[in-house]
């Protein structure tokens, strides 16, 4: 039977460069996951994940708490609240901001994975926090 692991969110390096808190808590290096990863994204009000796309995974978010705006290929512009959820299809680009007055808390899970953790996410935007390190989530082979 394969060992069974759990991720606590503090314990796991936030990643910041794109914006907000991302927590890769699920992943090929933490839990040697096969099919794609999952984390949390936490904003505060006026912050943003930058503009980006997944050449080879479909992204799968959803709002705990708070109020985000997702924006779709610069065109399709939907606001998400608490309970609600969202999938965007693979390579399009997306940009994310918390719109409302509190924290945004969302979880996130993104499938297939890419070949290579480095091929999986283009950025079409400046990125807001570009001289922060990027935390090892990659795969374990």
């Amino acid at each position: 039977m394969a060992e069974l692991r759990k991720v606590k969110a503090d314990d796991v390096v936030a990643n910041r460069r794109r914006g907000g808190d991302i927590r890769v808590l699920l992943s090929p290096k933490t839990v040697a996951s096969t099919s794609g990863f999952m984390g949390t994204l936490t904003l505060q009000p006026g912050e943003f994940v930058s503009e980006h796309y997944h050449p080879y995974s479909e992204e799968f978010l959803y709002v705990v708490s708070g109020r985000i705006l997702a924006v779709v290929e610069q065109e399709q512009k939907l606001t998400l609240t608490a309970g609600e959820a969202l999938m965007i299809p693979i390579g399009l680009r997306h940009r994310v901001s918390c719109e409302g007055p509190e924290p945004a808390f969302c979880v996130f899970h993104l499938s297939p994975l890419a070949p290579r953790p480095d091929l999986g996410h283009v950025d079409t935007e400046a990125l807001p926090n570009a001289t922060e390190p990027v935390p090892d989530v990659g795969h374990t082979s």
